[in-house]
């Protein structure tokens, strides 16, 4: 059984919230107890009873247990840049120990991370680097537009390639006008080994809706498996 496995997208604003939520429902599903975590989290808001994130909320929402939501997003910036915020020496340490924590509550946590795989926190340290040090296996959220075929590929060989288990990848329809919708489909499957997981249309308020009817989690059996031999051989 999957743990927990780390969920990051081709860019920004590709639905990485949206597919954690689907996630999280068709895991509860099936019976687990889930939990919804996202580290770091930009564009917060500082309101009078503390700092709000709008993803925060949604994975809240999302999960068996009412988490509270600095412990859902322990670093919620409110810059809009990542790279720009002045974050902990030890923030590694710090959100590998919340989501240990976590795991003592759940059967599987959903770690939610901040805009694509190569997002930088430091002019030289990058968050997957933590991904990996913690040999996560990954979800990878392919936004449907112009130019996302290669966008796709670039990310999932760099998953491959940092030598994590790459689960399978979700489609988010984010521009609903994009002409030949199956030929994309179609031209990332051929070209990335990990399985499809699902598609999620365009769909206004998704994040208030249920979303688990548009996955299906049966590959990410075998997938596990392959996982835990990965993280096992090193």
């Amino acid at each position: 059984m999957l743990t927990h496995f780390f969920v990051t997208g081709t860019d920004s604003r590709v639905g990485k919230t949206i597919v954690s939520r689907a996630l999280l429902q068709a895991m509860s599903a099936q019976g687990k107890i889930v939990l919804g975590y996202k580290p770091i989290a930009t564009g917060s808001q500082e309101l009078a009873d503390g700092v709000r994130n709008k993803d925060a909320v949604t994975l809240q929402k999302s999960s068996s247990i009412s988490y509270p939501l600095a412990k859902i997003t322990p670093f919620a910036l409110s810059d809009e840049d990542i790279f720009t915020s002045e974050l902990p020496l030890d923030l590694f340490d710090q959100i590998t120990a919340g989501l240990q924590f976590m795991r003592l509550e759940a059967d599987t946590v959903v770690v939610e991370g901040c805009d694509g795989w190569r997002t930088l926190i430091t002019p030289a340290q990058s968050y997957s680097e933590w991904v990996v040090q913690s040999q996560m296996p990954v979800v990878l959220v392919v936004g449907i537009q112009e130019g996302c075929v290669s966008q796709a590929l670039m990310a999932a060989q760099s998953i491959i390639a940092d030598g994590v288990c790459l689960l399978g990848w979700v489609a988010n329809r984010i521009n609903p006008c994009l002409a030949h919708y199956g030929e994309t489909i179609a031209a990332i499957r051929q070209n990335i080994e990990a399985p499809l997981l699902g598609e999620i249309p365009y769909l206004p308020r998704a994040e208030s809706r249920e979303m688990a009817k548009f996955l299906d989690l049966s590959p990410l059996v075998g997938q596990s498996s392959l996982a835990k031999a990965a993280t096992n051989n090193k």
